[in-house]
């Protein structure tokens, strides 16, 4: 079992001050998530495997930050968690993972998740 990446997703009103922290500021490069006039449409900076999330906190994303460890094989890890006593829920296929929920135990949302198989 081996962890392949990890992604930070945070949703909230800071999050535009954030991007534009890490790209102006730091020159990471962003995938193009189109615009709409002047407001921020969110960004995605990838590294790898890895990534870092950041969307505008509206009506259906409610402010939150996640963490996701992108995983080699997510049912081996749920079948691991539940062996020592975690309750992860799911599985959810989508994106063309497989992905489980779950929350550290500060609360934060996390989830693991691998690629299915093509």
């Amino acid at each position: 079992m081996q962890v392949l990446g990890i992604r930070f997703c945070l949703v909230g009103n800071d999050s535009k001050n954030f991007a534009t922290f890490l790209g102006d500021g730091l020159g990471l490069p962003a995938t193009d998530m189109g615009s709409s006039g002047e407001d921020f449409m969110g960004a995605v900076f990838p590294a790898g495997d890895s990534w870092i999330e950041l969307w505008p906190e509206s009506e259906r994303m409610p402010a939150m930050t996640m963490l996701q460890l992108v995983v080699d094989d997510a049912d081996a890890w749920a079948e691991q968690a539940r062996r020592n006593g975690l309750k992860p829920d799911g599985p959810t296929d989508a994106h063309g993972e497989r992905i489980y929920y779950l929350h550290a135990p500060n609360g934060m949302p996390m989830s693991f998740q691998s690629r299915l198989p093509a």
